[in-house]
């Protein structure tokens, strides 16, 4: 009896050793599983599902603020259809509009919940058509409220403010971004009945929109506001990526590096802001017809090109994270303004990040913008309406396949590479 109890108790402790093995197991693989659907990071690279993702896309910051009219959320569903057409997989798009008019934010932790069914049919669109977005929190600029709007709430409100560079210090102006944060993050869509927050259609957060800080050039004032909301974001939210929005602009850490910079300072720091641990990505804008307004186009293509490659060799050196080009365009408003001059930019552009990409460089980049037919009041110069440009729109959609087969080449070179090293550990 007491050899047959003790065969019972060890059969008992195997089987119970492989139950707990087995559900270890699918347990580590149901959150494999799940974190492979969330666009990852991986050195100086995207991944999805463990495969590069090197991606062509867009921004239309306006998607929220036309939604707002049911009537009109056909043309979110257009754009996403033309875009996904084109081989355009990730769109870039505004998360807040803070006071005025179809304010998501009316008022300091009021929302109006019209608003937010807006935002939560354009994810709910992205979704549809296989587009990923990056949703951004603020604006540094007065336009949907950003900065200037929190600042005013704590006026109002009795706080003593000076500037609207008090958005990066005041601890009540923090407390209300910071709840903004919050309650984006963990909103339950009314469409899909998914969190925000564990929504893989959301590639990345992006804190401010194009930061500056006039008070302090050297860029440490911003790098503590990063520093704090980017701890918070991750707080709430570990699953998706995160950037801070900005520009590029070079500070004072590294002096030698504001050569690169259009002829000033704004505030911002490249190489201490993207260091920030919390920061998945670093993201670039460029703009070379307004900061170097009245150059010829050779010296607007020559700074582009000078622009790029100093950051694409610092995000791979310094950072060792990925770098999008989250803003670029040419607006037809610049004097001598061409369709060809568009098109021969935007075809040089691609081209450079392109192989930019192929050397673990840029991973993608962003026009500015595509609009829908019938926007006239949100066109700024910059607009692209695919239906009505087909030309430019193959100039699109040639950049979409490029990038695509970059994932392929990726793939394909890192399977072969896997094969390699299990050939030489079986030898």
């Amino acid at each position: 009896m007491a050899f047959s109890r003790r065969s019972n108790i060890s059969n008992f402790s195997c089987c119970f050793l492989v139950i707990l093995v087995l559900s270890l197991h699918c347990e580590n693989h149901i959150v494999s599983s799940s974190a492979s659907r969330f666009i990852q990071t991986r050195g100086t690279r995207f991944v999805l599902g463990g495969s590069p993702f090197f991606f062509n896309g867009f921004n239309s910051y306006w998607m929220m603020h036309v939604a707002a009219e049911p009537s009109e959320r056909h043309k979110i569903s257009n754009v996403f259809r033309e875009a996904a057409a084109a081989g355009l997989t990730v769109c870039r798009t505004w998360a807040f509009s803070d006071g005025g008019d179809r304010a998501l934010q009316m008022s300091p932790g009021v929302y109006d919940e019209r608003v937010f069914q807006a935002l939560d049919f354009v994810v709910s669109e992205a979704r549809k058509y296989g587009v990923h977005l990056i949703l951004s929190l603020t604006n540094n600029y007065k336009d949907f409220g950003g900065r200037a709007q929190y600042v005013t709430w704590a006026k109002n409100a009795g706080v003593q403010v000076n500037s609207d560079d008090d958005f990066y210090t005041k601890n009540a102006v923090k407390g209300y971004y910071k709840n903004h944060i919050k309650k984006v993050l963990t909103r339950i869509n009314t469409i899909s009945r998914v969190a925000y927050k564990d929504d893989p259609t959301i590639m990345a957060w992006e804190l401010i929109n194009e930061p500056r800080c006039q008070v302090d050039f050297s860029g440490k004032t911003l790098n503590a506001w990063v520093q704090a909301m980017a701890t918070y974001v991750k707080s709430l939210d570990n699953k998706h990526l995160l950037e801070i929005g900005m520009e590029g602009f070079y500070g004072d850490s590294m002096p030698g590096k504001k050569q690169y910079n259009p002829g000033y300072q704004v505030g911002t720091d490249f190489i201490t802001n993207n260091l920030i641990k919390e920061i998945d990505f670093a993201t670039i804008h460029a703009y070379p017809d307004i900061w170097l307004s009245g150059q010829s186009d050779g010296a607007q293509m020559m700074f582009m090109r000078r622009w790029m490659t100093s950051h694409s060799t610092d995000s791979k050196t310094i950072l060792k994270k990925p770098l999008v080009l989250a803003e670029f365009g040419k607006s037809s408003k610049d004097p001598g303004y061409s369709l060809y001059a568009r098109e021969s930019f935007m075809a040089a552009i691609y081209g450079d990040i392109y192989r930019f990409a192929r050397r673990g460089g840029i991973a993608g980049g962003l026009v500015w913008q595509i609009l829908a037919e019938g926007m006239q009041p949100y066109a700024d110069g910059y607009e692209i309406v695919l239906s009505q440009n087909p030309s430019t729109g193959r100039i699109i959609s040639q950049q979409s396949r490029q990038m695509t087969s970059l994932d392929h080449m990726s793939s394909n070179r890192t399977n072969s590479q896997s094969n390699k090293l299990r050939n030489s550990k079986e030898q």
